[in-house]
């Protein structure tokens, strides 16, 4: 069993590991990552993956949980003995999402870098060995920068400035925000106090791709978010040998986002490679690798699992 959860959803899969790498996958779907006074309620999260499941027998299955927030907002052990508890499968394997994004993107455990623009954003390169390099991931408030929800917050700047008649404001934006979140005057609250504010603010990012075509404003603000996913992925790959770089993430569909995180990178010398896939498929190749070895790699911030080997069936 694959499960990657992140902000906008909890996805799950299950495959017979012996069966062909590349085959239809059957994904369920859930409630994502919701914030509290104590951080992620996994337990809920948990619950939430089972009942996706109700009567599956797990008990010879292996279960890698990719999880946004890993790093900051969840304690790791306790994560993985929600999920050990929960499932009650064979074998536990906790990781960030940083990594199984990687993995995903890679189509394989190899060297690489990849940047995510979801609606956070985070950078990851490992040579899954002594090189574990992560950038950025810090948050919408504190960090993100290139993702949606710091997309869709640029675009509420820019919408509010052209309210307020300041320079750099978009009247563009404004409209198209006000028709799909209401009054500006309630922005704040939407995006400032509620637990689903990343959520809230990237909702907003398809309003500002959309209008980058005819909007000086709105391209600015995509143009600066492509060279800032750029320089995270080349932060990431720093110090591996020749290294894959890839990018994974739905605003990357944006042309004028893609078009400046290639720029930039080809500024440097650079060039990525297309993702092969998500975080899914990463846990999913993870997945695989652990029953086809017994083990994977591991690092006790970005991939735990628990010390018994798993026995396929």
């Amino acid at each position: 069993m694959a499960v990657d959860v992140g902000g906008s959803g909890l996805r799950l899969t299950c495959v017979d590991a012996s069966g062909p790498a590349d085959g239809p996958l059957t994904v369920r779907t859930a409630d994502g990552v919701r914030l509290g006074a104590n951080g992620i309620d996994v337990p809920a999260l948990v619950a939430s993956a089972r009942s996706l499941l109700p009567d599956a027998d797990l008990s010879d299955a292996a279960v890698v949980w990719s999880m946004r927030g890993l790093l900051f907002l969840a304690d790791r052990d306790a994560v993985l003995d929600a999920v050990a508890s929960g499932l009650r499968a064979r074998h536990t394997v906790v990781v960030s999402d940083a990594v199984a994004n990687l993995v995903g993107a890679l189509g394989g455990v190899r060297p690489g870098a990849v940047v995510a623009a979801g609606t956070g954003a985070v950078a990851f390169g490992t040579d899954f060995g002594t090189r574990w390099n992560r950038v950025d991931g810090w948050g919408h408030v504190l960090g993100d920068a290139g993702s949606a929800a710091s997309v869709g917050l640029e675009g509420l700047r820019a919408a509010l400035r052209a309210l307020d008649g300041l320079p750099g404001g978009s009247p563009e934006l404004l409209d198209a925000a006000t028709e799909l979140l209401g009054d500006p005057a309630g922005w704040p609250r939407l995006v400032m106090t509620g637990a689903d504010a990343p959520e809230r603010l990237a909702s907003v990012a398809p309003l500002v791709t959309a209008a980058a075509g005819t909007d000086a404003v709105a391209a600015r603000v995509c143009a600066d978010a492509g060279r800032s996913l750029a320089q995270s992925l080349v932060a990431a790959a720093s110090g591996l040998a020749d290294p894959t770089l890839v990018a994974s993430g739905g605003l990357l569909s944006a042309p004028e986002v893609s078009g400046a995180l290639d720029a930039e990178l080809a500024a440097r010398g650079l060039a990525r490679t297309p993702a092969r896939g998500g975080a899914l498929h990463g846990a999913l190749a993870l997945g695989r690798l652990l029953a086809a070895t017994g083990r994977v790699p591991e690092h006790p911030a970005y991939l735990l699992q628990r010390p018994r080997q798993f026995s396929g069936s």
